[in-house]
């Protein structure tokens, strides 16, 4: 139905052009080219009708039927090839590149002549004609030059292209700039139908790569020289300075010559030349050399076989003695193809057999200009079917079709130097850009425009322009924007000038304050970016928050200061004296653990002590005294006793020591709880504001109104403030409760008013201050990465500590107060005292049982057992050693032989030397024990030193 609306549409302008022509008698010249040779074989051969238009006016044209002449002469030359009952004969309309000629000539060859294939025509003006009369007739048309008239193949089934497919150039034209990390790209192509497919295919290759499509340069085919010259000074006031160019020869030259006077053959521009232009080099010669020194460009690959040099030189030969005084010295690629497509179609038409031309022409009009006369042809169809199929190595290269196009194998990327065509890399659909065909590895160097052997970065700032930089005008917070007669200063602008200054080129920029005139902003932050959206700015510098709205817009660079949103909120002292401030430091665990292990040393003191030392003896009351008076003294270490014991003695140093950091702890938290402010915030989140009701502070003109509503912060109670002074108004006398801010602006503040306030609360991500320019400006990447070094620098930090005015407030929270000190904290020691206290009394009780082991021996042989165990322990407690005696855990006993010293007793060198040289030791352990132990007590140390003791 399309093919029959199209068709409906253009055959009545080609009818009525035909009858023009053929009323003037314009024909093109027919030349016959036989392909059957000399010979009795080749007068067996029949003959295959194949049309060819062509302008041999043009290089073009010219240079592609003298290919086409030996391509015939080559086929059936070959002895192989002796046996084949096929040939073709070849007729040339030589037509010029008017469309109507090339349709007239189709005409004819179809009503006349009765071909079964037309090739040929050059351009795609001619093929949309063309293409038409092939569907119509089931005429095959195949054209090595010219570009499909459709994007698809299904709406021209009958036009065949013997060239490589335009998007396979396009994903190699993508991957190179992809390779030189270009972002921006503009195509300047020529206006007309042959761009019609190749535009769109690049287009959706470099956005695949992500590059962008900033820009479309067209210039019509008849364009002059001013057309041409307002054409590339537009170019010139672009940011982008890589351009991809596919026009004709002729305007070409034009272009690039215009470029050169203008300076865009030099540093820092890229010309990326694609198939169908990079032929002007040999086409053209010095004169496109000479404007186009540093241009890439892209042609497919051509293997340099021992057969392609041979067709060089007899195609060479050939050629120049047709056209004296040529330049060109070898075929281009085109007529390669041309080549190919003939040797194409003399194997299609073997493989296909004879076949009468069987054209079946309607009886209803004899006229020789009515297209109704013509209908299909079988023979055609079946050529075309057979054409499709074909595949032999040619002399392009692989000759294979894919959608009605050559298989695209490998294209070559060269650099023009000198009149010099340097191969400097290849694309591969394996390997995408590499240096050779068979490696992943790096292209060759490039020589750029300029000379330069360094990679442009793709874009440069456009020759005389100023950037007009937005600044906000900012009363209240000077440090970050402050303006002083005409001059702009503060952090932001110094952040932004120290970056421009790190750049390798001068970027002219003059600031304009996006203001009233009085010193007052013109309206939000949001309206300042869309100002830059709108093209009113080149750009926002200022204290900008990077928001997702925002970045909708405008594009904005990495950020340049702290982010995060946190609330500003009065502090107050938590102390309280009371009388019973001492008992804070520690814990009502601790209190109770200690007094424990207090009581318990004094315990295992007392019971190891009791039975040798007087000073803990006596009657019970005075023992219990003893126990406490002695464990707590040595809380100060002020006890009397005297420890004659050695597991007393240890047991006592490792008390001590514990007994020391307890101290000592205790000491420093009750200084800490009696001299340190214990500064808490009066609201510790936002949730609390909520409940209470309280007002909200926030900077005038920012984003905080719409964050404090998601945050389900009633608009009403929302004030706004516009300097830090008003923040401590606000909060000093109770207006608001919090302000919630930016990070940096709170810094600020606290800098001022660091004794009474603190930032509390979560800190809500964003992400801080940045720059802001105009979608898709590759002055965004740069600045990033200038912010990147400059903001790891000495001069960042400087700026930073002139803005906090060199001072740092610390956020006041828990942790600067002082906290009860833990039973937790001391478990180790505990334990280790502990440990000693239950190990030193059990080794007494060892002691003191192995000493008396006979006693409990005698025990044993009494009729109550346990009675008599539990009154000789009672005994051994109660009844102590003498004062005299000479060891200390030794009692006394009836048999001086069995008595034997242990390792823990002590003796007592002031007993002994009150002892009567005269005296019977054996006397006294024969006496009674009972009586011995049930005595008077002897005397105390106080006793014996008073008078009445004397």
């Amino acid at each position: 139905m399309e093919a029959g609306a199209r068709l409906a549409f253009v055959m009545p302008l080609v009818v009525v052009l035909l009858l023009m022509i053929f009323s003037l008698g314009v024909r093109g010249v027919d030349v016959v080219v036989d392909g059957g040779g000399g010979g009795a074989a080749a007068a067996r051969r029949r003959r295959v009708e194949v049309g060819v238009i062509l302008d041999r006016r043009t290089w073009l044209g010219n240079i592609s039927w003298a290919c086409m002449e030996l391509a015939v002469e080559d086929f059936y030359a070959d002895e192989e090839r002796a046996s084949y009952t096929t040939a073709l004969r070849l007729h040339l309309r030589d037509t010029r590149l008017d469309a109507v000629d090339a349709a007239s000539a189709g005409v004819d060859l179809l009503k006349n002549v009765h071909v079964q294939a037309i090739v040929g025509p050059q351009t795609s003006a001619q093929a949309k004609f063309l293409a038409e009369l092939g569907e119509k007739s089931s005429v095959p048309v195949v054209s090595f030059s010219a570009n499909s008239p459709c994007r698809t193949a299904s709406q021209t089934p009958y036009f065949i292209r013997t060239a490589w497919n335009d998007s396979s150039q396009a994903e190699a034209i993508a991957s190179l700039v992809q390779r030189f990390n270009w972002r921006d790209v503009i195509p300047v192509i020529e206006d007309d139908d042959s761009n019609t497919r190749f535009i769109p295919d690049l287009v959706d290759a470099l956005r695949n790569a992500e590059i962008r499509v900033t820009h479309r340069c067209k210039i019509h085919p008849s364009a002059g020289a001013d057309d041409i010259k307002k054409v590339v000074l537009s170019l010139k006031e672009k940011w982008t300075s890589v351009f991809v160019v596919r026009m004709s020869y002729q305007l070409a030259l034009s272009l690039f010559k215009h470029a050169k006077d203008e300076g865009m053959m030099g540093q820092g521009f890229v010309w990326i030349a694609a198939y169908g232009l990079t032929d002007i080099f040999d086409v053209v010669g010095s004169p496109a050399f000479d404007v186009m020194q540093g241009v890439i460009g892209m042609k497919p690959y051509v293997n340099d076989t021992k057969q392609l040099q041979n067709f060089r030189q007899r195609w060479r030969k050939m050629y120049k003695s047709e056209n004296p005084g040529t330049t060109l010295s070898e075929p281009t690629i085109s007529g390669l193809y041309a080549y190919d497509t003939v040797w194409a179609l003399a194997l299609a038409a073997e493989k296909a057999g004879y076949v009468n031309s069987d054209f079946l022409l309607s009886e209803k009009n004899n006229g020789s200009t009515d297209f109704d006369r013509i209908n299909t042809s079988n023979a055609a169809k079946k050529l075309q079917s057979t054409l499709l199929n074909i595949d032999f190595q040619g002399m392009s290269g692989k000759f294979q079709f894919q959608d009605m196009h050559l298989l695209s194998m490998t294209y070559e990327i060269i650099n023009i130097v000198g009149e010099e065509q340097r191969v400097v890399g290849f694309w591969t659909p394996e390997f995408n850009i590499s240096r050779g065909l068979n490696t992943k590895a790096d292209v060759n160097e490039v020589i750029w425009p300029g000379g330069e052997t360094t990679v442009p970065r793709g874009w440069l700032f456009p020759m005389n322009k100023t950037l007009k930089i937005g600044v906000p005008a900012k009363p209240g917070f000077s440090g970050f924007i402050k303006k002083e007669k005409d001059n702009f200063t503060g952090l932001c602008i110094e952040v932004f000038e120290e970056v421009l200054n790190g750049l390798p080129y001068k970027i002219p920029h003059d600031y304009v304050e996006f203001g009233n005139g009085k010193g007052e902003s013109n309206g939000t932050y949001d309206e300042l970016i869309y100002k830059v959206y709108q093209k009113d700015f080149d750009a926002a510098v200022g204290d900008i928050t990077i928001l997702a709205n925002r970045s909708l817009y405008v594009d904005f660079t990495l950020p340049y200061t702290e982010s995060g949103v946190r609330m500003l909120v009065p502090v107050q002292d938590q102390r309280q004296k009371t009388a019973w401030t001492f008992l804070q430091p520690l814990t009502a665990d601790l209190w109770l653990g200690t007094a424990a292990f207090f009581v318990l040393t004094g315990f295992v003191v007392w019971f190891i002590e009791h039975r040798t030392n007087e000073d803990f003896r006596g009657p019970p009351v005075n023992q219990i005294g003893s126990v406490f008076y002695f464990a707590f003294s040595t809380l100060v270490f002020a006890h009397r006793q005297k420890i004659v014991n050695n597991l007393s003695r240890v047991l006592l140093v490792i008390w001590l020591f514990v007994v020391l950091i307890l101290q000592q702890s205790y000491t420093a938290s009750l200084s800490s709880i009696l001299t340190v402010e214990q500064l808490q915030p009066t609201v510790t989140n936002l949730d609390e504001v909520i409940r209470k009701g309280a007002n909200v502070g926030y900077l005038n003109d920012s984003f905080m109104p719409e964050l404090l509503k998601r945050l389900k912060i009633d608009e009403s109670k929302l004030i706004a403030l516009d300097s830090p002074d008003e923040y401590n108004e606000a909060l000093s006398t109770g207006r608001v409760a919090v302000v919630v801010d930016e990070i940096p602006y709170l810094k600020v503040f606290l800098s001022k008013y660091c004794h009474n306030y603190t930032m509390v609360g979560p800190t809500y991500k964003f992400d801080g201050f940045g720059f802001a320019f105009p979608l898709g400006s590759p002055l965004t990447a740069e600045i990033s990465r200038g912010i990147l070094n400059f903001t790891s620098s000495n001069r960042m930090a400087q700026l930073e500590r002139e803005l906090y005015n060199n001072r740092t407030c610390p956020d006041k929270d828990d942790s600067q107060t002082s906290s009860s000190l833990t039973l937790r904290s001391f478990l180790g020691l505990f334990i280790i005292t502990g440990a000693s206290s239950l190990l030193a009394l059990f080794l007494h009780v060892v002691i003191t049982l192995y000493n008396h082991r006979h006693d409990l021996s005698n025990a044993s042989s009494s009729q109550s057992l346990w009675c008599g165990w539990f009154a000789i322990l009672l005994k051994i407690f109660h009844e102590g050693d003498r004062p005299n005696a000479p060891q200390l855990d030794e009692p006394a006993v009836s048999n001086a032989n069995t008595t034997a010293d242990t390792p823990w007793s002590t003796p007592d060198h002031r007993i002994i030397e009150n002892v009567d040289s005269g005296s019977d030791v054996e006397s006294v352990r024969e006496e009674d024990r009972e009586d011995f132990v049930q005595g008077p007590d002897p005397p105390s140390f106080a006793y014996m030193h008073s008078e009445r003791g004397q």
